[in-house]
């Protein structure tokens, strides 16, 4: 269905696109500070194109994005879930010098901590340089990096090569495509992000599997020139197809946007992901190791690790249909909780056996909720406007756990029956506290629905004057069965 046309607000003005709660348009300055827009649900969004514009319409070439984002996804992300098959082999060659574990801890926290550090600098090159041009500066790092990775003999040459170089090509290749998708689809969103980020479950399944078998039949170096290769092609070719629409949607790509600061729900979204990459951190590179570690051999290490991310392949559109039909945060929220259940009572008790451990790795979906999720819901909180500064910012914010959540995890790995015991209680609790973050996250957009009065109940008396209202209404807002 074509978007409706929003009225100007003034003569000659033109409004970018806005969005909407429950068809319901909102003007800006309702909610929050002024010309912004705080809610983010999209069921009818506002739309004036520029002219000699074509007229929006759900999907279309859409869905082309759709699948450059998803092959970007599995040879970025899926790529950097392979490093849990070379931390194995790291762990057990004695390869590479002046190693030690929490050194190999540091390279993998580092190409995550390190592309989330560059977004806002990733942001600022999309709105100078345009999108496709600040993919291809990504897509360049990341074959160097891997081609530099292929002759390291010492750690500081991994820390380097496959740590800060990769981290910076993945940073550019991630920053340009996150926030495309959300802009080509409205009731569908959910849906279509999640199958775009289903390529890095995917990638993560193929890579998993490759990566062990090339490192076994032609050795460490020709498998990262090999990955190389693959990737610089594939994602330069994404590079070619993929479009934006950031001036219709009127984005706004500023690296820092003071105002995000204030407000309390962008705190508890950043809670929510902080929380969440803790775990998902230690669980996608910790895996294989675990496996080795329980006395499984490297290919079903390597294999766990491939059911890990074949789970997200699969399961993030279905994630991502199940989002649009029963509300996004309300998804988000019941994954992180299933994954932190996962953890406590599957990676725990069942996990010392090969066939336990592969219906946790099948679980994996939930465990990496954060990434179909992401920008769903950070529209639903800041609005598409503002997503992209949202995004920039909550990438930085994330940093300090990317860095150290491996490192947490090593750290807290032990000797003995069980090693990995600390590790998957410490894992199990943080998924715990990202679901309260983004539970009561849920509450406050509750109360922004009710005092709106777009929650299908008359506005009370005291929801529109009085706080203690409100503070009724955010309380009952917890326990309370609505679409959100």
């Amino acid at each position: 269905m074509p978007p409706h046309i929003a009225a100007p607000d003034g003569p000659g003005s033109r409004a970018p696109e806005s969005t909407t709660t429950e068809g319901v348009h909102l003007k800006g300055g309702d909610l929050g500070f002024a010309g912004e827009k705080t809610s983010g649900s999209d069921e009818s969004p506002a739309e004036t194109d520029p002219p000699g514009e074509v007229e929006f319409k759900e999907g279309g070439y859409g869905w082309v994005v759709v699948f450059s984002v998803l092959l970007v996804n599995a040879h970025t992300w899926g790529l950097n879930s392979s490093y849990a098959v070379f931390l194995a082999y790291y762990l057990r060659s004695g390869s590479i010098v002046g190693s030690s574990p929490l050194g190999f801890a540091f390279v993998g926290g580092l190409s995550i901590s390190i592309a989330l550090l560059v977004s806002p600098l990733a942001t600022w090159c999309i709105g100078r340089f345009g999108t496709p041009h600040s993919l291809r500066i990504g897509v360049v790092l990341e074959a160097v990096s891997f081609i530099g990775a292929s002759f390291s003999t010492h750690i500081w040459h991994l820390l380097l090569s496959q740590g800060v170089c990769f981290g910076v090509g993945l940073g550019f290749c991630f920053t340009a495509t996150v926030g495309v998708v959300p802009q080509w689809f409205t009731k569908r969103r959910s849906f279509a992000n999640a199958v775009a980020t289903s390529g890095s479950g995917l990638g993560g399944l193929t890579y998993a599997l490759a990566t062990n078998a090339m490192i076994s039949q032609l050795g460490l170096a020709w498998a990262f020139r090999i990955l190389a290769i693959i990737a610089f092609v594939v994602n330069g070719v994404c590079s070619l197809t993929l479009r934006d629409r950031n001036h219709a949607v009127g984005a706004i790509h500023v690296p820092f946007h003071k105002g995000l600061f204030k407000r309390f729900e962008f705190w508890l979204f950043v809670g929510w992901g902080f929380f969440g990459l803790l775990s998902y951190v230690i669980v996608v590179f910790s895996i294989t190791d675990y496996a080795q570690s329980m006395g499984f051999t490297a290919s079903q290490g390597s294999l766990a690790a491939a059911m890990f991310n074949l789970s997200q392949g699969l399961g993030r559109p279905l994630i991502g249909l199940i989002s649009d039909r029963f509300g996004r945060i309300n998804v988000a929220a019941i994954g992180t909780l299933v994954a932190g259940m996962a953890a406590f009572f599957l990676w725990i008790f069942a996990g010392s056996h090969f066939a336990g451990l592969i219906v946790y790795a099948l679980l994996g979906a939930f465990a990496g909720i954060i990434w179909p999720c992401v920008a769903p819901v950070g529209a639903e909180v800041v609005g598409l406007q503002l997503l992209p500064s949202a995004l920039s910012i909550y990438w930085l914010l994330l940093v300090l756990p990317a860095t150290f959540s491996e490192v947490i995890g090593l750290s807290l790995r032990t000797s003995g029956a069980n090693p990995y015991l600390n590790v998957q209680a410490f894992t199990g609790t943080m998924y715990i506290a990202s679901f309260l973050c983004l539970w009561v996250l849920r509450s406050w957009k509750l109360q922004q629905l009710e005092l709106l009065g777009l929650d299908g109940n008359p506005q009370s008396d005291a929801a529109r004057s009085g706080h203690p209202g409100r503070l009724r209404s955010y309380v009952r807002g917890m326990a309370v069965i609505k679409r959100v």
